[in-house]
């Protein structure tokens, strides 16, 4: 199992560090922070894992994990350093360790299948009530993430059934990305919804920056004969 976007995969590197680091930081960010670990994770595993059908069997329903079982590891640091954040993150631990063992064994073993079978339209319906899902639930809680996890997962295959790559889709997803944080920033009661929402969007973004097409461009030689070279 291994992601092919490498402008999204250094993202989420980056995030990673900064969640780990966040403590020294700002604590206070880091149920957000791990929020969009939850999506930016879902979106890169539905991405590299190819299975489209459950296989039979214990195996097949954990498959995925089989396939990169270190992939886990930084959930297990990620609690840590809810810890050692202070005893008022101590919740937080306790809910990341629950959603990943939720979100890992029973919602990304059922919803892979169900959302292998939706159209794009209603993709983004069910993307939708996720977000809606993010607005009912607490901050910080188990819930929380694996909604949170559910919608990397929906909006990874909104991506792979869509104009990958294209400067317009490029263009909407960033848009759809500063207008939410737009939002928050304007209306912060409404920050649990446009938050992820903005998230996803940028995810989106980085996800068509990593495979953004190349234009052919036409020169000639001197003697007139026509080549087609790309940049």
């Amino acid at each position: 199992m291994k992601g092919e976007l490498k402008i999204l995969g250094t993202a989420h590197g980056l995030l990673l560090g900064l969640v780990l680091a966040s403590p020294l930081i700002a604590p206070s960010l880091l149920p957000w922070g791990v929020e969009a670990l939850f999506i930016i994770a879902a979106f890169q595993l539905r991405l590299a894992d190819r299975r489209w059908e459950t296989r039979a069997g214990l195996q097949g329903w954990i498959s995925h994990i089989r396939m990169a079982p270190l992939r886990l590891v930084p959930w297990a640091g990620t609690a840590v350093v809810a810890l050692i954040a202070g005893p008022e993150q101590a919740r937080l631990a306790a809910a990341i360790l629950i959603a990943i063992a939720m979100s890992e064994l029973l919602i990304y073993p059922v919803s892979a299948h169900l959302l292998g079978r939706l159209p794009r339209l209603g993709l983004a319906g069910a993307i939708l009530l996720l977000l809606i899902g993010c607005g009912v639930a607490e901050q910080g809680q188990a819930a929380r993430f694996v909604i949170a996890f559910a919608l990397g997962m929906g909006g990874c295959v909104f991506w792979l059934r869509g104009p990958d790559g294209e400067a317009g889709a490029t263009l909407a997803a960033l848009a759809g990305a500063v207008a939410a944080l737009i939002i928050a920033l304007l209306w912060p009661v409404a920050k649990t919804v446009v938050i992820p929402a903005a998230i996803l969007c940028l995810t989106l973004t980085l996800a068509h920056l990593s495979v953004m097409r190349r234009h052919p461009l036409h020169w000639r030689l001197p003697s007139g004969m026509r080549f087609m070279r790309f940049h």
